[in-house]
């Protein structure tokens, strides 16, 4: 998978590229993630990106001339690439589970890095970059969310994670939240292991934390089951749940 990444500040992404399961990625030749620094596209002596905006108030927005020719040059160089670009704005559509499953069954990507007040918006009318955001708050710019994009994607590439079937069920990877997990020592500071997973039982354990992965969703995000079409099996679960939760479950089940 061929990634660019259209930026101000090519150094943020340093260390980053290296470490990790991205940088397990990189080094097995998985991952090709090229830095295009939009300095290199500009024509003045400060080499800037930035200007003031017209109609005046504060900050400052990035220039239309240095973006538009970095994608010519990214287009060029990988058509697929420059063809699926996005541009990181928290005006964006919200990125999720879904998209980075998408992104990682293709050759490759753009993430154009917003920076300052905004970009100007003829960058939105001529480049049509999809706009993603990482979420409802305001980043220094679209750097950081290019990491978090990078590396959700970079995890799904077969190889990059040395037990994909970890990969696969992670939480919010199945829609739901994921259940709690235990190592040694068994028991630490008073508190113990549940002697369920201890016992070998294996469909008693798988049974365990469904139930106690729908638990945890219901808990603290009752926003994600609303989205999903339970099983028969989660419905009795969640029935047993609420019996043991103060939990209104009327909004999923008829009970």
């Amino acid at each position: 998978m061929r990634v660019f990444l259209v930026t101000g500040l090519p150094g943020v992404f340093e260390g980053f590229l290296d470490s990790g399961i991205v940088g397990i990625a990189v080094k097995k030749g998985l991952l090709d993630v090229n830095l295009v620094d939009l300095r290199d596209f500009t024509t003045d002596s400060h080499r800037s990106i930035d200007d003031y905006p017209y109609g005046g108030g504060p900050g400052m927005v990035m220039k239309p001339d240095p973006i538009f020719k970095a994608m010519k040059w990214v287009r060029e160089t990988d058509e697929s690439a420059g063809d699926r670009g996005f541009l990181l704005s928290p005006q964006g559509v919200p990125f999720t589970q879904a998209h980075a499953l998408g992104l990682a069954d293709t050759e490759g990507f753009t993430l154009v890095c917003g920076r300052y007040k905004d970009v100007d918006e003829r960058v939105r009318q001529g480049l049509g970059l999809e706009e993603i955001s990482i979420g409802d708050y305001v980043l220094s710019g679209g750097e950081p969310a290019a990491c978090v994009i990078v590396d959700c994607v970079a995890r799904l590439l077969p190889g990059a994670v040395g037990d994909a079937e970890s990969a696969r069920t992670d939480s919010i990877h199945s829609g739901l939240l994921d259940c709690p997990y235990y190592t040694r020592p068994e028991e630490w500071e008073g508190m113990g292991v549940p002697e369920l997973l201890l016992s070998g039982h294996h469909a008693a354990i798988e049974r365990w934390r469904r139930k106690e992965s729908l638990r945890k969703t219901a808990l603290k995000r009752p926003d994600l089951l609303d989205k999903l079409e339970l099983e028969t099996k989660d419905r009795e679960l969640l029935e047993e749940i609420a019996g043991e939760e103060d939990i209104d479950i009327s909004r999923w089940i008829e009970v």
